[in-house]
Formats: C-alpha cells, structure tokens, sequence
C-alpha cells in the first residue's frame, strides 16, 4: 500500500535561514499522525509544501502516491489542508463559501455531504450568516469545513483548536476521530500537547528544519519520560541527602523521578524514617509535554 504522504530530502531556505534542511518522513494511510514543534520548526513550510503553496528547493512530496509538483491536481484532489491563518470571504454566507469551495474541485450537489460537516461542527444554524458576522471560533469551524468538502482521504490540521473554546475543541475532536476511524489519514500539529498524546498513534519533532524524533506516541513516552513522584514537605522538613541531585523543586514542592511503581513504597518510606511529613503526594505518569522538552533540550542547535 502507498502511504498517504511521502517526503523525500525535502529541503528549503528563505536567505540566510533554513526552513527545512532535508526531511524524510512517511506518513501511512489511516493513521493519525502527529507533527510537533516549536515556533519556527518548520511545521507550517512543510505544510505548505505539501499543499503546493511553497515550492521546495529540493526533494520530493507525494500525496496518495501523486507528486506535489508534477501531478499538483491530483495531490490536491486527495489533500485537505485546514491552514493556521483565518482567511474567508467577507462577501459570502456559511453555504455559499462551502458551495464556492466545493466547485474549485469540481463537485456539484454534495448539500448532503455539506449538511452533513455543518451539523457536525455546529454550524448547522449559522449556514445562511455572512461570515463577516462569525466570532473567530466559528470562522475556524468554517475552515476545517472547507477542507473536508471535497472528501480528501489525507486531512493536515495546522493548529486547529487555536484560540477556540472548550466545546469547540470536543465537538471538533470527536468529528476528526470518526473520519480516522472511517479511513482518513489525519496529520496534526498543536501546540496543546494533550491533545497530541490522546489522538495521535505516531509523532514526529522537529527542530531547524530537521525532524528530531520519530516514533509511537507510546514509545516517546516510554523512552524519554519518567514516572515522578510530586510531594510536599511540612516547613522546617530537609529533603533526604539520599534524594539531592536526584529531586527537583518545583511550585508546588518537590518532584522524584522513578522508572517502575515497585519503587514508590520504599521512596516514601525513605521519606518518613528522614523525619519528613507528607503533607501532599501525588503520582504523576509521563506526559508528551515532558518527551517534547527532553528532545528539544537534547537537540541544541
């Protein structure tokens, strides 16, 4: 089976600055794949790239086995792209721009198929309202829309959920998982990790261009983060000198790294019998924010 997206060497610079230094990744069909980073990774050129609105200076981009650049129609017809930026058109209703988009790719009477995205992302009420009218949630409601009319089997969010409400954020997420489960391959990137760690199967960093870690979501998590022992000491309490070096102090106290929940009952008790009061414990598991941090420490450029 080809994969839904094939990047080669892709590789691209803007002066003196390096966008992207050469990137290899393969994202295979129906997966929900995660594309992580800081500000100026390199996310959105790559995105862009891969939509044909950036031409790399080298490499090579596939969608559905359709080269970007030598069969663009055919890599866009398969290709969805919901963009960071909001941009619309003052002049048109809700329906009116999913019907104008629609036609772009040459698709007539798919109003099921727009009722249908509509009543999913709530918009349903708002199909007749200029856009000039939306709130900037519902204009973001609208671009997501835009890029699903035309049924795209590859779906790019580039920070969908952006400056977007709780009830958005769920009503959005729980619309992308069945399309997932329905086939589609979902490519995301966020800046709100969690909701990486819960939806994406596989995720790659990067950083300067270069992709800096690619695995699992499982096995980043496993690989480059503990489990943490958070607690508190009572006022006047020393931390252990068996624990200096090894602890960290944080807002609410302090944190202990360990590897395996066998050792929590002897780190207490460690605690205790050095004449330490607990006056809050909490076990914390590892979290993508922690393996997102250790990677981009561990990648200095």
């Amino acid at each position: 089976m080809i994969p839904a997206i094939r990047i080669q060497q892709v590789a691209k610079r803007y002066g003196s600055l390096q966008a992207l230094g050469g990137v290899d990744l393969e994202v295979a069909q129906g997966e929900f794949f995660g594309l992580l980073g800081p500000n100026g990774a390199g996310k959105t050129t790559l995105i862009s790239s891969l939509a044909g609105l950036v031409r790399p200076d080298s490499g090579t981009l596939e969608v559905m086995g359709h080269d970007v650049q030598s069969d663009y129609r055919n890599a866009r017809r398969n290709l969805g792209v919901v963009p960071q930026e909001i941009v619309f058109d003052p002049f048109f209703s809700v329906r009116e721009t999913l019907k104008f988009q629609s036609g772009y790719f040459g698709i007539r009477d798919n109003d099921d198929w727009i009722d249908e995205i509509l009543a999913n992302l709530d918009l349903t009420n708002k199909a007749h309202a200029n856009m000039r009218t939306l709130s900037g949630g519902m204009k973001r409601r609208v671009m997501v829309a835009q890029a699903l009319v035309h049924r795209p089997p590859v779906i790019v969010l580039d920070e969908p959920t952006a400056g977007v409400d709780v009830e958005l954020r769920q009503t959005l997420w729980q619309f992308v998982r069945r399309l997932n489960q329905d086939g589609h391959t979902i490519v995301l990137t966020t800046h709100y990790l969690e909701e990486a760690e819960s939806l994406c199967s596989r995720i790659a960093m990067l950083k300067a261009g270069r992709v800096v870690a690619l695995d699992s979501t499982e096995n980043l998590l496993s690989s480059h983060a503990n489990h943490a022992l958070r607690f508190r000491l009572a006022e006047g309490d020393v931390l252990p000198l068996v624990f200096e070096g090894r602890a960290t102090r944080s807002e609410e106290g302090w944190v202990l790294p360990f590897e395996d929940y066998s050792e929590v009952g002897a780190l207490v008790d460690t605690l205790r019998n050095a004449g330490c009061t607990l006056q809050d414990l909490e076990i914390g598991k590892p979290d993508l924010e922690e393996v997102f941090l250790d990677v981009m420490k561990g990648q200095a450029s």
